[in-house]
């Protein structure tokens, strides 16, 4: 497989494949409702368990973790197999499967903000890094109780430690880098709130 198809290849399949959205089917199966349209309107795991409770929700943060492991280990051992590097075909393929589960075609471009897809993504680029962002997060929510907080801080500390262990190739970093400010941005409202300090914690009851 020459470099172009494989990197055609790896964009569609982790855009179409990843695009399919858990809470959004499960909503819609089991509840009859759009989780669009229930909470913040955010189809996540963290919406969904606000909107519809404990029952299901684990099983939308299971599947969201799962769609974008298996295929950024499948497409990154094809870009190391091909000699292109694992951690850059992680990093190529974990930024189609973030647009894909962020702007899905599927459902209108109307998608999830992306953390549980770039929380599954660092483990593959770097255990270590994996084992940052895990230590992170664990501090920011036990401390705020936050989850948007968390989760930004988590991927915005495994982008440092990076930076400072050092990665195969700059273009691992630079694709993180993009990957981590585009959950950033996806957050906008939550960091809106957060200033005003109006941001709803999260709760494992």
């Amino acid at each position: 497989m020459n470099p172009i198809t494989l990197h055609i290849l790896s964009a569609a399949c982790a855009y179409l494949i990843v695009g399919l959205n858990p809470a959004i089917i499960l909503s819609k199966t089991i509840y009859k409702k759009d989780i669009r349209e229930c909470g913040s309107g955010n189809p996540g795991f963290t919406n969904f368990k606000r909107s519809f409770g404990n029952q299901w929700a684990w099983w939308v943060f299971v599947l969201d973790l799962t769609k974008a492991a298996l295929v950024i280990a499948s497409f990154a051992y094809l870009f190391h197999v091909h000699k292109m590097g694992y951690q850059y075909g992680a990093a190529y393929t974990g930024l189609f499967c973030m647009l894909g589960h962020i702007l899905p075609v599927w459902y209108g471009l109307k998608g999830g903000k992306g953390f549980l897809v770039l929380f599954s993504l660092i483990w593959f680029i770097s255990w270590k890094a994996g084992v940052v962002a895990t230590a992170a997060w664990t501090i920011l929510f036990l401390c705020s109780k936050y989850m948007s907080l968390s989760t930004m801080g988590a991927m915005a500390a495994a982008f440092f430690y990076l930076l400072l262990a050092g990665v195969d190739s700059p273009a691992v970093l630079w694709l993180y880098g993009t990957e981590v400010l585009i959950l950033i941005v996806r957050h906008h409202g939550n960091i809106n709130r957060l200033l005003h300090g109006t941001e709803k914690k999260f709760s494992f009851k």
